[in-house]
């Protein structure tokens, strides 16, 4: 496993994508060690760590939580994508916070991660949309549309009504995928 390892913080992306196989080969036993990994003060080492964890088909949702408040950008994107890998309601909350990530990347798997749990995710997302910041609801709009979930109806809705043509369009999208694709006017 120490090899594996030191292929695996090499710096060398070719090595290092050789490697990770071998590494999920171990199993379990790679899990604790790829763990520790996150922990390291290099920002490559964490990103390749969750890379692999991403990976493995033994790697716990709840082992990925806390990764979502890494202090690099690029590991809380990582760490959202792995999520994508590994979906559980256990993550909806971290998922949600992370949908107001400074890195819009982050965001955007976040959702993408929330779309995967798909309607544990839903009143959640829900709730969101009635305190967050514009920007942060197209993401939760787009998010519960490609969820497809009766309940986000009334919040499509009313978005149709909205100044942001952004909101516009993913309520009206969201509709479209709910078969609700119609017109609809006000008596």
């Amino acid at each position: 496993m120490k090899e594996l390892l030191a292929a695996l913080t090499s710096g060398d992306d070719e090595r290092v994508e050789r490697s990770i196989p071998e590494i999920i080969k171990m199993g379990m036993a790679a899990i604790p060690p790829l763990l520790e990994l996150t922990r390291s003060e290099d920002v490559d080492s964490r990103w390749w760590a969750v890379r692999a964890l991403a990976a493995s088909p033994h790697t716990r949702t709840v082992d990925l939580i806390p990764l979502l408040k890494d202090s690099a950008p690029e590991v809380r994107a990582a760490t959202a994508l792995a999520l994508c890998n590994h979906p559980h309601e256990d993550a909806v909350e971290a998922l949600i916070a992370a949908l107001s990530d400074e890195d819009t990347l982050t965001a955007g798997l976040a959702g993408n991660a929330l779309v995967k749990i798909g309607g544990p995710s839903v009143p959640s997302l829900l709730k969101v949309m009635n305190e967050a910041p514009t920007g942060v609801r197209i993401v939760v709009l787009r998010t519960l549309g490609e969820i497809r979930d009766h309940r986000a109806i009334p919040v499509m809705m009313e978005c149709l009504g909205e100044e942001s043509a952004f909101l516009q369009y993913w309520a009206q999208e969201g509709l479209q995928r709910l078969g609700l694709d119609m017109v609809y006017i006000k008596p």
